[in-house]
């Protein structure tokens, strides 16, 4: 956390976009701790608001738009040139993109809230050749909400950010174990189906 506080610090605007773009990608950088301590040094007065926002929103947009072209280029050849050795089939990517289309838009946006999730969503999105247009509506719609959630508990917490901060993570885990819980029923349940 220093690391990340000393970063900020230091860097500025140019710092928060840098971070949640790598963040974004799957670099391991605690992404809502920096933009907790970002809302919290518009707090100090030492970040502008306005500024400190769109660099966040910016720096979230980049890292998810690319790992989103990295499943649809890098995600596409691994599956068709690999998928065998995985037992994966081209009807069964079908499935995945109509089920994309149907349900899967929504965990780009509710997915930047579970930890781990936010890293996958975009890949497999576009890995599983969501349009680029719907990609864009509910990712970037995420990032806009996601980031100011955690810079206005920074902002509105004060001096308490980081024991708040705390305690969010705490149910921000509870939530991504019931989410993979849902994942694994979803797909017994799928299987199950098939046989």
């Amino acid at each position: 956390m220093e690391t990340i506080t000393h970063l900020v610090t230091q860097y500025g605007y140019a710092g928060i976009f840098l971070l949640l773009v790598l963040g974004i990608v799957g670099l391991p950088i605690p992404d809502e701790t920096l933009l907790t301590f970002a809302g919290y040094s518009i707090y100090k007065h030492h970040l502008l608001a306005v500024p400190a926002y769109a660099s966040a929103v910016l720096g979230s947009m980049c890292g998810i738009t690319i790992s989103y072209i990295l499943g649809r280029s890098l995600g596409l050849f691994l599956v068709h040139h690999y998928g065998r050795f995985f037992h994966i089939t081209p009807q069964q990517m079908d499935r995945v993109h109509a089920w994309f289309d149907r349900f899967g838009t929504w965990t780009l946006l509710i997915g930047y809230f579970v930890p781990g999730v936010r890293h996958l969503t975009a890949v497999i999105a576009g890995t599983s050749k969501l349009e680029p247009h719907l990609f864009a509506i509910f990712a970037y719609s995420g990032a806009l909400i996601w980031s100011a959630t955690f810079m206005g508990l920074g902002y509105f917490f004060g001096d308490q950010w980081s024991q708040v901060l705390n305690q969010v993570h705490r149910h921000l885990r509870i939530s991504a174990w019931i989410f993979l819980a849902v994942v694994i029923i979803f797909l017994i349940w799928t299987y199950r189906k098939k046989r």
